[in-house]
């Protein structure tokens, strides 16, 4: 089994910018699909990015071009660039991992107007 540890989450303007990193143990994190959550207070939660093992990225529509989601296969790592954050991306931010299907614990991403 994964095990996922979100970090880098906190309360920036509008405008501003935040890195999410989640990192992963356990083995064979290079052919996992790695993914970005977000549930904001009341709402359901929606896919953010996606990563496959080979590095081919997916988006949501609302994030596209501020967005940018990578990894590092030696760290075991997986990260969220945001940039150009709006007060609708204010959400618990968390990191999953398929096959395996884990969750880490979120992190709290906070944007204010």
């Amino acid at each position: 089994q994964v095990q996922l540890v979100e970090s880098g989450g906190g309360l920036v303007q509008a405008g501003g910018s935040l890195r999410l990193s989640c990192a992963a143990s356990g083995s064979g994190f290079r052919i996992l699909t790695m993914r970005w959550y977000r549930q904001a207070p009341g709402k359901q939660r929606e896919l953010v990015a996606s990563i496959t093992g080979l590095g081919s990225t997916n988006y949501a529509d609302s994030v596209k071009g501020r967005f940018t989601i990578s990894r590092d296969n030696a760290k075991n790592t997986v990260s969220l660039q945001m940039n150009s954050l709006k007060p609708d991306d204010t959400a618990v931010y968390y990191c999953n991992a398929l096959p395996s299907g884990s969750w880490g614990q979120g992190t709290q991403v906070t944007v204010s107007s």
